[in-house]
């Protein structure tokens, strides 16, 4: 019998950790036979910079892909960087189609390609447009038309407008050049914000109004939806290592050590710790330093802080959207820092949205691999979801001896509203980087935030992006 077997390898390039995912595609069937995370490094804001770094870790990731499945990545999909990633509006129109000619997909490709690769950019050497994004169509009588009711009308016009974005070409050269380094092309480049959105999101969210916070370690973006389209996108250059950092420097401690008290012990709100307010942490010294101690409701307060700035920075952009009244949905976040404990009802708290962790949908098949539906393998999840609709595309070559597909049937995808938790009572005797304090549900009032947000956004990361200008390479 034909096979029809195909593999998808996508690589997610992340400030913490490179995510190597490999799916086995046949039909519309998806199984996710392979999904690994490997301490990254030479990456920062989501984007390479330094080649040398990152091409270690990442051959070793591949390397150990093709030996537990037996196969040979030939070739992979990828995301571009989240930040700096800036949008822009064009419009495209087709005349004299024919007055009897129905308007087809294709048309809307070509006339999505057009706006695409029209658009004037500021200086080509440097910048590079990443996707276009449909907002409305028209067919010269009627306007505000969506991609799914103009396909099929009749028209001698087609007008399209289009959310255009660019980001820095240099950025994608890099990363072609790591990926030279490891032999493996980069086969597709995916602008990840759409993608991870309609990985996470319901139909009915995306149709109402929603914010997709993406909250990573390097950088932290949004992508805001309604009715269907997504209407806005923005990112920053704050993520989880920010909040690492201001524990390193405040515990005066390692990042290795401050990372994994995060990871064991940390939560926003200091003030709903309970009885753990008064719990305090023994950091053993080398002998040469002495035993440190860090109260839990302190360590709370440094991360609570760092995720305030954060996320006022994060409802400024969806202020600056237009789209903040127009949120039915609330917010949904995700990202490798997206289960922060207290992370969702803090949001809450300072926004009034009510706000959901935003965990892949089972849309495939995942035997053997259940971390792909954490949050932090939203990206990845999104790019094989948008890299299996090519039907051509294959990433690896096998000579059969894998298994085939399971025929164990998914699961139907969950819709929580929350999956975020404050600390369970009980005695902290040692330092656990394993600890995994399980969700608790714990809804919040609702507060006034956009005249906060509006006067504290203006002095937030100016600075830094001055700084990121001067060191780039």
């Amino acid at each position: 019998m034909f096979n029809t077997d195909r593999y998808i390898v996508a690589i997610d390039l992340g400030s913490y950790r490179i995510a190597l995912t490999v799916a086995k595609v046949n039909g519309n069937d998806v199984q996710i036979i392979y999904y690994k995370e490997t301490p990254s490094a030479g990456i920062r804001y989501s984007s390479v910079f330094n080649g040398t770094q990152v091409t270690g870790p990442l051959a070793k990731a591949i390397q150990d892909a093709e030996e537990e499945l037996g196969i040979k990545i030939i070739q992979a999909v990828i995301g571009m960087p989240k930040y700096p990633v800036r949008q822009e509006s064009n419009t495209g129109k087709i005349v004299d189609r024919g007055f009897d000619t129905d308007i087809t997909a294709e048309d809307i490709e070509s006339l999505k390609s057009f706006a695409q690769d029209s658009y004037p950019l500021a200086d080509a050497d440097k910048e590079v447009v990443y996707g276009a994004v449909a907002q409305s169509f028209s067919d010269g009588e009627n306007f505000q038309i969506i991609e799914e009711d103009i396909v099929g009308m009749a028209s001698d016009v087609l007008e399209g407008h289009f959310k255009i974005f660019i980001g820095k070409k240099n950025d994608l050269n890099k990363i072609d050049n790591v990926m030279n380094k490891v032999g493996i092309p980069a086969i597709r480049k995916y602008f990840t914000a759409d993608s991870t959105a309609k990985a996470v999101l319901t139909s009915s969210e995306m149709e109402n109004g929603v914010a997709l916070i993406d909250f990573g370690a390097g950088c932290t973006s949004v992508s805001i939806y309604h009715g269907n389209v997504m209407r806005h996108y923005a990112s920053i250059p704050f993520g989880g290592k920010n909040i690492t950092d201001d524990i390193k420097t405040e515990c005066r401690i390692t990042e290795k050590l401050a990372e994994n008290i995060k990871l064991a012990f940390g939560a926003c709100m200091p003030e709903k710790l309970q009885s753990l307010s008064e719990k305090i942490l023994i950091i053993q010294g080398n002998g040469i330093e002495q035993d440190k101690q860090l109260p839990v409701k302190y360590l709370s307060e440094i991360i609570t802080a760092r995720v305030e700035e954060i996320m006022m920075a994060i409802l400024y952009e969806i202020e600056q959207s237009g789209f903040a009244d127009r949120l039915r949905s609330g917010i949904v976040i995700t990202g490798g820092c997206a289960q922060l404990p207290n992370l969702g009802n803090f949001i809450y708290d300072i926004s009034g949205y009510k706000t959901r962790t935003g965990y892949p949908k089972h849309l495939f098949l995942h035997q053997g691999c259940d971390d792909i539906l954490e949050t932090s393998a939203a990206t990845s999840v999104g790019l094989i979801l948008s890299a299996k609709d090519e039907a051509c595309l294959n990433c690896a070559s096998t000579d059969g001896a894998f298994p085939g597909l399971s025929d164990t049937k998914d699961k139907p995808a969950k819709e929580e509203e929350y999956r975020d938790t404050i600390f369970a009572d009980g005695d902290i005797e040692k330092i656990d980087p394993q600890a995994d304090p399980k969700p608790k549900p714990k809804p919040r009032p609702k507060v006034k935030w956009t005249e906060k947000v509006s006067s504290f956004f203006g002095s937030l990361y100016e600075s830094v992006n001055e700084n990121i200008e001067n060191e780039e390479v």
